[in-house]
């Protein structure tokens, strides 16, 4: 059986690097989480089929992820994983793109908006990590994951506010994601405690953020246990051309969620960038 998570392969960055690549026309690239066992696909399912019959949806497992390789002894740090971002880019020659970030995704986005103006157009910034925060009680748990199917299906549930959405052939799927080779090794070593850090590790400085040009909108789920709502609000304070939507009834996965939603507001966002340049 062909496993879809697993798409094309790049060398980025000198990393041997698992993407998709759907669709023509102006590249939107998509950057997951940090969650166990987390891909791409797994990650972006649900978004790229809607985005790609527009845009060239690019997907990347980001270094430490998913099924791109996980070199030994590799620093996971910020400078690192933008840096995959760019080399991303450049391996397929890619100029320039709009950015969707999702949680540490997030993070990842603005940190590379910053760094790299020139390269990244419009953002979306989904539950996103990026500013100083207390650390939550789910992410403590998100990234102190060790593998047991019990363990996984504790963490879909602090993940969703609709619990009937997480059922144990997802929970089952996603803690096999998580034993495969190499990948708790490289996971237990990303953010251990105390995970405070990790939270400050991931924040740009809110005066640079302040310095960010692109337009953008801020996703959020009302009920998020892993990252504060608090968080998009302050990136919409400081993001001088900010949009926030916010989705009540809705923990940290506005994709999987509000699928339908989620879809047309990127789509309309997309579009209407479109126009004003047009």
């Amino acid at each position: 059986m062909v496993n879809p998570e697993i798409g094309k392969r790049v060398v980025a960055a000198g990393i041997p690097t698992n993407y998709h690549d759907i669709g023509e026309g102006r590249p939107v690239l998509l950057v997951h989480g940090s969650g166990p066992g987390v891909s791409a696909y797994a990650n972006w399912r649900l978004t790229i089929p809607a985005l790609s019959k527009s845009y060239r949806v690019l997907a990347p497992d980001m270094v430490g992820f998913g099924f791109t390789d996980r070199p030994e002894k590799y620093n996971y740090s910020m400078d690192n994983w933008v840096k995959h971002i760019i080399g991303f880019m450049d391996a397929l020659e890619i100029d320039k793109a709009h950015i969707v970030g999702n949680s540490f995704g997030g993070a990842l986005a603005i940190a590379t908006a910053l760094r790299y103006p020139e390269r990244i157009d419009r953002m979306v910034l989904m539950g996103a990590a990026g500013t100083r925060f207390d650390l939550t009680e789910g992410l403590n748990a998100v990234w102190g994951y060790t593998p047991s199917i019990e363990n996984m299906r504790n963490l879909l549930d602090i993940f969703s506010f609709d619990r009937s959405r997480v059922s144990d052939e997802l929970a089952r799927l996603r803690y096999e994601a998580s034993i495969q080779p190499g990948v708790q090794e490289s996971y237990s070593s990303m953010f251990p405690a105390p995970r405070q850090r990790w939270v400050d590790a991931l924040a740009s400085a809110e005066a640079d953020i302040k310095t960010l040009s692109n337009e953008t909108l801020i996703v959020h789920g009302r009920e998020d246990q892993v990252i504060p709502l608090s968080s998009s609000l302050r990136l919409a304070e400081l993001i001088e051309h900010a949009q926030l939507h916010v989705f009540g009834q809705c923990g940290h996965w506005t994709q999987i969620e509000h699928t339908d939603r989620f879809n047309r507001l990127l789509i309309n966002f997309f579009n209407e960038s479109r126009l004003l340049e047009a």
